[in-house]
């Protein structure tokens, strides 16, 4: 019982040091513990400065993808609305496209229910047959052959028998002593007219009575030759309802095909800093709202020519014309 009680004594003994001034067993246990716990703190403030610091990527990260995320919506409510096709081309085909944009304030307060309560641009391939078509065409030809303008611009009013010769205009229909056109010239002028002005009327919902037809409506031939007078200058920006005084919509029918009667002479529309074209194809029919809010020029032909009419509308009946006619 002895030897026992001598090895237990031993035994717990020999949980001190040996020279018995160092620490217990025990007491390292809880000295371990005691740095995990100071240690813990230490770190835990460490980490927290760590986190702190590496949350700030993703924060710039996160501010990055919001602001993305709120362009790329409006990207695609602007697709919606065509407002980022910005060119029309001679190669497509558009059944029906329109581009809205701000109304400038160009058009007083009379004739509320003429006037713009929208404003835009737009264009329409396949209104028309391909016979009448050709036969706007022929007329523009028929009567140019009369005359011919020195300078790239060649200008020919149906209506009025106005004609482009040298630096001058004569009146075609005085000029000659048999009509250069006949009943079907104008049958077909009145009836590419009319659909012109309903689908004026129906893009921007306004009544078709309201609208009337105004001057200068007019066949247009441009080419390369150098400008002869100012009226030939046709390249610089101008504003239809300023430079008309009575124009409150605008269209051009294309009667020749951009890159392939002509190069150049793409109509242009001014929006800032940049310009959206639209390149004239046969058939294809242009128009919109005549104020300030479309700012617009022809470039110059390069090379071959380009053949179009202009069918303007105004608010205002005292500046109706009519129909030409036999």
């Amino acid at each position: 019982m002895s030897n026992v009680r001598k090895r237990n004594v031993k035994f717990a003994a020999g949980t001190k040091e040996e020279d018995g001034k160092g620490p217990s067993g025990l007491q390292k246990v809880g000295s371990a513990v005691l740095n995990v716990i100071l240690n813990r703190k230490k770190n835990k403030g460490r980490i927290q400065k760590i986190e702190n610091a590496s949350i700030w990527p993703y924060l710039f990260l996160f501010v990055i993808f919001l602001t993305f995320s709120i362009y790329f919506v409006d990207y695609l409510h602007r697709w919606e609305n065509n407002e980022l096709l910005n060119d029309a081309y001679q190669t497509e085909s558009y059944e029906k496209r329109f581009v809205e944009v701000k109304c400038s304030n160009d058009y007083g307060k009379s004739f509320k229910n003429c006037k713009p309560k929208k404003c835009g641009r737009a264009v329409r391939d396949n209104l028309f047959t391909l016979e009448d078509i050709k036969h706007m065409r022929e007329i523009a030809i028929k009567g140019m052959q009369y005359g011919g303008g020195n300078g790239g611009a060649t200008i020919l009013d149906l209506h009025s028998g106005a004609l482009s010769k040298g630096d001058k205009f004569i009146n075609l229909h005085a000029a000659s002593e048999n009509s250069v056109f006949n009943k079907s010239d104008f049958e077909v002028y009145s009836k590419i007219r009319n659909k012109i002005q309903e689908t004026i009327a129906d893009e921007f919902n306004v009544d078709k009575k309201v609208l009337h037809l105004t001057k200068p409506t007019f066949f247009s031939r441009l080419d390369n030759k150098p400008a002869s007078t100012q009226h030939d200058e046709y390249w610089h920006e101008h504003v239809d309802r300023v430079t008309y005084g009575t124009f409150y919509y605008t269209s051009l029918l294309y009667l020749s095909d951009y890159g392939v009667d002509f190069t150049g002479g793409r109509f242009m529309f001014v929006d800032g800093h940049t310009n959206k074209s639209v390149e004239p194809k046969f058939g294809r029919l242009s128009f919109f709202t005549s104020g300030s809010e479309n700012i617009h020029f022809v470039e110059r032909v390069e090379n071959g020519t380009r053949y179009a009419i202009t069918v303007s509308f105004t608010c205002d009946k005292k500046h109706k014309i009519v129909d030409p006619s036999m």
